[in-house]
């Protein structure tokens, strides 16, 4: 049984995904970047966007008649998704014991940072003691998040337990425990509208892109934030960058791009109100994720449902 790597990541799986394999009982398998002979041995396929002469490779799967399913190594899918030579399952990388944590810390770092005004302190050294100016406590601070999926619920729930007054948004009905769960266009108007902070962790679909434009940015409340982990196209810059220079959004917190890497150019660097961080809010830690994929294909084999299954569908 060969696994295929169409991932420039191979030289980091290779030996932690083989042990991780092993360690489950599952023999007689080659792990490769071999395209070209013996296509028919091919049953899994360990898959991530990949770039040449500066432009994304697209994949054709339909040389492999006998492959099982495609396993991304990212929890972002939007890039092979509408692929029309796909035509077995695609399964996502959830990861709770990296990429997820990973998340979680990322985005509870920078409510935490928005709620207390901290960057007014690391960025005023100059002798100006601001002792009056004191942020409300968690319990009264408003959080909306765009996304209740396998990033955006536990996001939700941890933001929660902290003391967060915290509700959120899906395409779908969702309901999680002490969270208010909103769903379509008028649930969309209402999380906008309460949102002090909002956090979009939607996946990128047809449905999704450009879910905040000139439009729905004039829905939230004067003085909002933002904070960005989801996907660059979320947004659209020209309509944010104005309601930023405006002020009707106080400032923003972007880890993810239409164009990555971001282009020096990009009114983001200067807008003294934009942190830009390197689309670094979940990583995929090659230990952890190993072990999910070794998982996850001992349970295709074996004719169970992996953890990430997609919808190609729905897009996610």
């Amino acid at each position: 049984m060969k696994i295929l790597f169409f991932s420039d990541l191979f030289n980091y799986y290779k030996e932690s995904l083989s042990n991780e394999l092993k360690k489950i009982g599952i023999k007689n398998f080659e792990l490769t970047t071999e395209t070209n002979n013996f296509k028919n041995d091919v049953r899994f396929i360990i898959y991530s966007p990949t770039k040449k002469n500066g432009k994304k490779v697209k994949r054709d799967f339909s040389s492999y008649e006998n492959l099982i399913a495609v396993l991304s190594l990212y929890a972002g899918i939007e890039d092979i998704v509408g692929n029309e030579t796909l035509k077995c399952p695609l399964v996502k990388m959830i990861d709770e014991d990296g990429l997820t944590n990973s998340m979680i810390e990322w985005c509870l770092a920078h409510t935490l940072r928005l709620h207390l005004g901290i960057d007014r302190h690391i960025l005023g050294q100059d002798g100006f003691w601001r002792h009056r100016i004191k942020p409300p406590i968690a319990k009264d601070r408003r959080v909306g998040i765009l996304g209740l999926g396998a990033l955006g619920k536990p996001v939700a729930v941890f933001l929660k337990k902290i003391g967060f007054k915290v509700f959120g948004w899906s395409r779908t009905q969702k309901k999680i425990d002490q969270i208010k769960c909103f769903h379509g266009s008028d649930g969309l108007k209402q999380v906008l509208s309460e949102s002090e902070i909002l956090i979009l962790l939607l996946p990128l679909t047809s449905e999704t892109r450009f879910i905040l434009n000139d439009h729905s940015l004039e829905l939230l409340p004067k003085n909002s934030k933002i904070i960005n982990a989801g996907r660059g196209e979320l947004i659209s810059d020209n309509a944010l960058i104005k309601k930023l220079r405006s002020g009707h959004v106080e400032c923003a917190t972007l880890d993810v791009f239409q164009t990555e890497p971001l282009p020096k150019t990009h009114p983001y660097w200067v807008l003294p109100n934009v942190t830009v961080t390197p689309h670094i809010a979940a990583d995929t830690p090659v230990e952890s994720s190993s072990n999910v994929i070794a998982h996850n294909i001992k349970n295709l084999i074996n004719g169970e449902l992996p953890n990430g299954i997609v919808d190609l569908n729905r897009g996610y």
